[in-house]
């Protein structure tokens, strides 16, 4: 069973994985935010290697990316969906322009967690907001 916070590591994890690779800033913003952010204060920083590891055994499964974002869809409850997408947001917006593997993957997600297509475009725009270069 995913636990809600190991569900939101799942997201951030197959959002850096969708292109075969994880960058290094791709795994620096995915440490910040599990090290800083109020959802994560409850939360044993040492599990994030684990839970990562988790996922990509998950996904290399048959039929393994759709149990993933079950498994994610099923650990979070309905106040975590917003921040769970927003945060897949904030590791696809590491990469400038996000590919087009990345934005399938956001719009997987965005469908699996019920999620409405305004909220969704205020919060990719939110993303590209605090990643936009000087």
């Amino acid at each position: 069973m995913v636990t809600p916070h190991a569900a939101l590591i799942y997201a951030m994890v197959i959002v850096s994985g969708s292109d075969r690779s994880m960058s290094d800033q791709e795994l620096s913003v995915i440490g910040d935010l599990v090290t800083s952010l109020p959802v994560f204060r409850d939360y044993d920083k040492e599990q994030l290697v684990a839970d990562a590891r988790a996922c990509g055994t998950l996904v290399r499964q048959e039929d393994g990316f759709r149990r993933a974002l079950d498994a994610i869809a099923q650990a979070l409850p309905a106040h975590l969906r917003e921040t769970c997408y927003l945060f897949a947001c904030d590791v696809a917006g590491t990469s400038r322009p996000v590919g087009p593997e990345e934005a399938r993957v956001l719009q997987l997600l965005r469908q699996t967690l019920h999620l409405d297509r305004l909220t969704t475009a205020a919060l990719e725009r939110a993303a590209r907001a605090r990643w936009m270069p000087l």
